[in-house]
């Protein structure tokens, strides 16, 4: 009798967890000027969240970012990038240094985020949630290079997320931001 209250008690648990799945909604960040950025104000738009690096063989995805944010950028969708130094140190710079790159070099005017971890012990929590299923409920897909690109929908889910050589203009990209519709 107790084996099964304590299996029903494990059991209610466990749904009770699932169905508190956080969404992006739950996080705030600090820009790369640091102000607090609560990612509740995204409600309502598709969201591409980037992990960015200035000394990279990816870093010219910055300037079709730029495009796709200047085509698409509006109430329904947006780019957040989060420069970051995991990977064999290709993003060096302060915050100040890495934001003044992208606007001399890409005109980046999207939002661009503080350094941080997407990676190992002090991975920011958002990062730790896009990539643990058990964080997002969805997928797992570890961050295994710089300008690896995750979809986030209209309610604040996790839908998917391109490999770094997938280019943000992609035909599969650019379709799901104009229909919600992510192709595999």
């Amino acid at each position: 009798m107790k084996k099964s209250i304590l299996l029903l008690v494990l059991l209610v648990t466990s749904l009770f967890t699932m169905a508190q799945n956080k969404t992006l909604y739950a996080f705030s960040a600090k820009t790369i000027t640091g102000e607090t950025f609560d990612f509740s104000s995204l409600k309502g738009k598709r969201v591409m969240i980037v992990n960015t690096a200035s000394k990279c063989g990816y870093t010219p995805q910055y300037e079709q970012l730029q495009e796709l944010f200047e085509t698409y950028g509006d109430d329904k969708f947006t780019i957040i990038g989060f420069p970051s130094n995991n990977f064999f140190h290709q993003e060096p710079g302060t915050n100040l240094e890495i934001s003044q790159f992208c606007t001399k070099n890409y005109g980046v005017t999207f939002t661009m985020m503080e350094k941080i971890a997407v990676k190992g012990k002090k991975i920011h929590p958002l990062y730790k949630w896009l990539t643990k299923k058990s964080e997002n409920g969805v997928l797992n897909a570890p961050v295994k290079w710089n300008f690896q690109k995750f979809l986030i929908d209209e309610n604040g889910n996790v839908v998917g997320y391109a490999k770094t050589k997938e280019k943000p203009n992609s035909k599969r990209l650019v379709k799901w931001i104009e229909t919600g519709i992510l192709e595999e």
